[in-house]
């Protein structure tokens, strides 16, 4: 079977712009939660969210074709170009069709729809954009990365709320294990923090209320924790086969070996109460990389402060590893929930870990909740040699997606 190298790697986050920002920003347990300033929030129930307050697409993308674009598209492009820079990728008219993208998007151009509705409605159908529909469908990440790039190979964008980014690369590394692709350019991206938005996260009561210190409001197994932070951000991956990353000779983060991916089968929004389908999903990945739950060094948890989900993940990773489960952390403690980029930036953070031998901590726990009782790596990076990573996510709709990483 062949294996699945990561040569690259691109970010754009609440806590730093690019990898190296980034990955400071982890160590040092950031907050990337803020006040919103781009809209009048005065009438939200909550007023607060983990914004990129400072992304210039200038330095990548011309103006002219950065107004044509949707705000996570232009996330997905310049991240794309910083892991693409990384990876030192480059490919032939030749080898094009063996190179493909596969980027997705929970949500995709909110901000369009909403902003391009107002313009109908305030003026008519002939003033609206031609552009609405390509700067607003999801599989134009995708879609402007290949035109950019030149990859022809197979392309497409998966929507699996929460699990998209992590099912992104999942499918991508599955796509070069049946020799359909040589290189993938995967990842997931989300900018959906807007007055719509935020007004439906809000109605459906999924968010913390803690207006008053939005930096201490995403608190993962926190006893007091109410709710996720809303958070955008965009996180690519290069994936390449082992033989050709080699014979590059470039850097190898690390290797995707393995994949599981259930259903709950239960609620639109809520897990399932036992945790079944996370663990079914964890139990493949293991499978399919060919290793017990003792080998893992670090998961990555999904972990996104909400009061049911913590404690259905924790009962769910206790059922996989028993009475000695490896460190556990959140990085949505500080990047918040990047909705469809989440699994694919907490790749990131996987591939990182197993490169630096840093473990990223879970910021804001201050009152562990008894029924969330691992080792949750709290409020301070820790050190320790990292071999192999597990990465969860999990969507609403009962999405279940796991990736294991390792670095040899």
């Amino acid at each position: 079977m062949r294996r699945i190298a990561i040569t690259g790697l691109g970010v754009i986050s609440p806590i730093g712009l690019g990898i190296q920002a980034f990955h400071e920003g982890l160590v040092s347990g950031r907050s990337g939660a803020r006040n919103i300033t781009h809209f009048d929030t005065s009438e939200f129930p909550v007023r607060f969210a983990a914004t990129v307050d400072d992304f210039d697409p200038s330095a990548t993308l011309n103006p002219k074709e950065a107004r044509r674009m949707a705000r996570f598209q232009q996330f997905a492009l310049v991240a794309a170009d910083e892991a693409i820079a990384d990876s030192e990728l480059t490919f032939t008219e030749e080898e094009a069709d063996r190179v493909g993208v596969i980027v997705g998007s929970g949500i995709g151009g909110l901000h369009v729809m909403e902003d391009q509705y107002e313009k109908l409605a305030a003026e008519g159908p002939r003033k609206v954009s031609p552009f609405l529909v390509p700067m607003m469908i999801v599989d134009l990440a995708a879609g402007l990365i290949s035109i950019r790039t030149g990859a022809r190979g197979i392309n497409y964008s998966p929507v699996s709320a929460c699990a998209t980014g992590c099912h992104a690369v999942g499918e991508a590394a599955e796509a070069i294990r049946r020799d359909q692709a040589d290189v993938i350019i995967a990842g997931g991206v989300d900018a959906a923090i807007t007055p719509i938005g935020l007004a439906g996260f809000s109605a459906a009561r999924a968010l913390s209320t803690r207006n008053d210190e939005p930096e201490r409001a995403s608190r993962p197994f926190d006893a007091d924790r109410d709710g996720f932070v809303m958070g955008e951000g965009c996180g690519i991956i290069v994936l390449e086969a082992e033989e050709r990353a080699l014979a590059r000779g470039v850097r190898i983060y690390g290797y995707v070996t393995g994949y599981g991916a259930t259903a709950d089968a239960h609620h639109i929004t809520a897990p399932e109460p036992s945790g079944d389908g996370a663990i079914r999903a964890m139990r493949h990945a293991l499978a399919q990389a060919g290793i017990s739950a003792s080998d893992i060094d670090y998961i990555n948890a999904h972990g996104t402060s909400t009061p049911q989900g913590d404690v259905i993940e924790t009962r769910a990773v206790k059922s996989v590893f028993g009475v000695a489960p490896p460190p556990v952390s959140s990085t949505k403690s500080m990047t918040g929930h990047l909705l469809g980029g989440a699994g694919a930036v907490e790749t990131v953070v996987c591939a990182l870990t197993l490169h630096s031998g840093v473990i990223a901590p879970t910021i804001n726990l201050e009152n562990p909740d008894p029924e969330c009782d691992l080792d949750y790596v709290a409020n301070v990076a820790r050190e320790g040699r990292v071999r192999v990573a597990m990465n969860n996510s999990f969507g609403f709709g009962g999405h279940n997606a796991t990736l294991v990483l390792s670095r040899d």
